[in-house]
């Protein structure tokens, strides 16, 4: 039985210059937050301090950077995959939504600057309760939505003989259906959630529902970019196409319990937030683990990988390691403590390589240049090191009480170790910086060399989806 590949061909058409759009949004997202994150710094330097009109730019600086870092970052990416797995139908609608999500974006680059709103550290989608950054995140949203609704309607079908692309589309689509259900998560919660609550507690219970829904949609797509890459990689894999769309399906399914949850108890409740939290925390690892496990299987079994593959399977093993480990830290998790954090840096991170590496592969696909070899491998493991010693100082540092969400004096660092903890969680963070920088590098000279040279089957120029 012929070894199952898991690839899609990207069209030479629109749909690739859409796609490239999405891309282009992204990293222009991840250029924002690493400008906010240099802010950050700034706002507590002395004498650099009062340059900014807020007195606590570090607070408002940080919720435009989590906002750029996952929120617009991780949904662009969904617009490039969405983009590349749609049929050729309602192509307007999609660069209507990239129209709407990039100037969302810039309004909420801009809105810290007007100084009147305050910084809500809401869970999931932190907000300054400002008018204009608000509307921002309306129209971004909006543009969302219309993404959305476009990669389920110009969704291709999968057919009966399914092959490993395939496989791909289907978890495409179950990505865009997770996606549709967080949109009618957030409507839901909008519609019910009460008046005169204060600020926190009211953006906490806007977003809690939905963006514990979204995050199957950036587990499902980091899916789709494992098999992709590890196929790219020269993993054997031992899952057959049916299995694939089977563990797809179980990835999805738990979405569908949140329509329950919103009816049998108000989003108030003690039970509301529990049920989704133990929702994301059991029902997200039933695909994730089995169909991780596969690829960790056909890559010990794979060829030999070539020097344009190298960054690629680098991106894919520091990926699944740094996810894994965000998943086992969730399940040690007790109280409010930087135990959290840790646990979400673990897995945001694990996608974000994930995207990464799914970035480096669709640059030639997509008409740029391929990035260069020995630097687009050596980012992976610079920017995955960092982030590793981060959460290793923030689970220490949880291990003895910090809390999460305090910054400075306010997190009582009593004792030499928790000194310490929290200082490698800072070296951590400085060296996954200069990995995120050295990746738009990366990127940024691949796609400003030009375009690359025509190629032929499934990554070429003239290569359709089917």
């Amino acid at each position: 039985m012929p070894e199952t590949r898991y690839e899609l061909a990207v069209p030479a058409d629109s749909r690739a210059a859409l796609a490239a759009g999405w891309l282009m949004l992204g990293l222009a997202s991840l250029i924002g937050s690493g400008i906010f994150s240099i802010l950050l710094v700034a706002s507590r330097t002395p004498y650099f301090q009062h340059v900014f009109p807020l007195v606590d730019f570090f607070h408002v600086a940080l919720v435009v950077h989590v906002d750029l870092s996952v929120l617009v970052w991780f949904l662009a990416l969904g617009g490039v995959f969405w983009s590349i797995n749609s049929s050729g139908r309602f192509v307007a609608v999609g660069w209507t939504a990239l129209g709407l999500a990039a100037a969302g974006t810039a309004i909420i680059c801009v809105a810290p600057f007007s100084g009147r709103g305050a910084a809500i550290m809401s869970n999931y989608v932190p907000v300054l309760d400002d008018a204009l950054f608000l509307a921002g995140l309306v129209v971004f949203l909006a543009g969302f939505v219309l993404l959305v609704l476009r990669s389920l309607a110009a969704a291709p079908r999968v057919g009966v003989r399914i092959d490993g692309a395939g496989a791909l589309r289907f978890g495409l689509n179950t990505a865009a259906v997770a996606a549709a259900m967080a949109v009618i998560a957030l409507v839901w919660s909008w519609l019910t959630v009460p008046h005169g609550l204060p600020a926190r507690g009211y953006y906490d219970i806007l977003f809690w529902g939905a963006g514990h829904v979204v995050q199957f949609t950036y587990t499902l797509l980091m899916l789709v970019a494992w098999l992709w890459l590890a196929t790219t990689c020269g993993a054997r894999m031992p899952l057959t196409p049916r299995v694939t769309v089977l563990l797809f399906g179980v990835g999805l399914a738990s979405v569908f319990v949140a329509p329950i949850i919103y009816l049998a108890w108000g989003v108030t409740s003690v039970e509301y937030r529990k049920l989704f939290t133990w929702v994301m925390q059991f029902g997200g690892g039933l695909a994730i683990v089995p169909l991780g496990l596969a690829v960790i299987w056909g890559l010990m079994r794979g060829d030999a990988v070539s020097a344009s593959a190298r960054p690629l399977r680098a991106a894919l093993v520091c990926s699944m390691a740094l996810f894994g480990i965000g998943g086992i830290i969730g399940f040690t998790i007790e109280g409010s403590n930087v135990k959290i954090p840790a646990h979400y840096h673990g897995s945001i991170v694990g996608v974000t390589l994930a995207l990464m590496g799914a970035v480096y592969l669709l640059l030639p696909r997509l008409g740029y240049r391929e990035p260069a070899p020995r630097l687009a491998t050596l980012q992976p493991y610079l920017y995955g090191s960092g982030q590793l010693l981060h959460v290793i100082g923030l689970v220490w540092s949880g291990g003895y009480g910090v809390q999460r969400k305090v910054a400075g004096a306010a997190q009582v660092l009593r004792g030499t170790e928790e000194i310490v903890a929290m200082g490698i969680m800072g070296l951590g963070g400085l060296v996954a910086v200069a990995g995120g920088l050295l990746f738009l590098v990366i990127v940024v000279q691949a796609m400003w060399r030009g375009p690359a040279a025509p190629r032929d089957g499934m990554g070429g120029g003239g290569s359709t989806i089917g």
